[in-house]
């Protein structure tokens, strides 16, 4: 499975159901500040940036928003002395679902009070760094269009040239998962597009090597609310977890 979690078809669900959708500008703007300043501040050499602009492209921020972000990331726009900082944050949630947190915060306490607060308030707890990490594997997902039938022999042979780890045909969305390690995504994504495959996306992607399966209806809504207040918070970047649902529970009736 290239990274196909029940989780992250949970979210593709959830993504069609719920009334907010992507990122707010803020996240995707610190995410190119923090991309400029630990690489060069030019995407066509600095990867997470390029994959930064591209994810904020795609969620309407428009190309001033996206170029005050890089200056700021450059050092060359005056934002004053504010430096933001990626911090993760593990804890666990109802029914026991492992959850981890990707954050780019300037406050640490306001960030962590705030974190306390969305898990408290549904059910679940903030914990220590490594409760939960030791679930997950971090992993290069290279998402693929399926515009026409894909030919899978071809892919096969451009997957194994580009290192891949395995992939996984996602039928719901007409697309493709390729899996690698995260240091071989970028040259993955590469490999895939010289073989003329439609790349829509590349991603870095926390993926559940034991999944929490639940069937009890109240606690699924109190993860996937909490899960919700989470992902409203601006320095939240990422949330995952091991939740699976039970077949037998319409996530869309939730």
């Amino acid at each position: 499975m290239a990274g196909h979690s029940k989780w992250a078809n949970i979210k593709r669900q959830k993504a069609r159901v719920d009334a907010k959708k992507g990122k707010t500008f803020t996240q995707l703007s610190r995410a190119i500040i923090v991309a400029a300043r630990q690489g060069i501040p030019d995407p066509t050499g600095n990867f997470q940036l390029r994959t930064a602009i591209e994810k904020a492209k795609a969620a309407g921020i428009p190309n001033d928003n996206i170029d005050r972000a890089i200056a700021k990331g450059a050092g060359t726009f005056n934002s004053g002395d504010t430096v933001y900082e990626e911090i993760r944050y593990e804890g666990y949630g109802a029914g026991g679902v492992a959850i981890l947190i990707e954050a780019l915060t300037d406050n640490r306490n306001r960030t962590a009070a705030d974190l306390r607060e969305a898990f408290s308030k549904n059910g679940g707890n903030l914990g220590e760094t490594g409760c939960v990490s030791w679930m997950f594997t971090h992993k290069g997902v290279v998402i693929l269009e399926e515009r026409e039938e894909i030919d899978e022999e071809a892919l096969l042979e451009a997957s194994m040239a580009g290192e891949a780890e395995s992939y996984d045909f996602i039928e719901e969305n007409r697309e493709v998962e390729v899996l690698t390690t995260v240091d071989n995504l970028e040259y993955l994504g590469k490999t895939l597009q010289e073989a003329q495959f439609t790349v829509k996306e590349s991603e870095l992607r926390w993926i559940p090597g034991t999944e929490m399966e639940l069937d009890d209806v109240s606690n699924i809504q109190s993860v996937l609310k909490m899960i919700d207040a989470l992902e409203a918070l601006d320095d939240v970047q990422n949330v995952t977890a091991n939740l699976a649902i039970a077949a037998d529970v319409d996530i869309a009736k939730l």
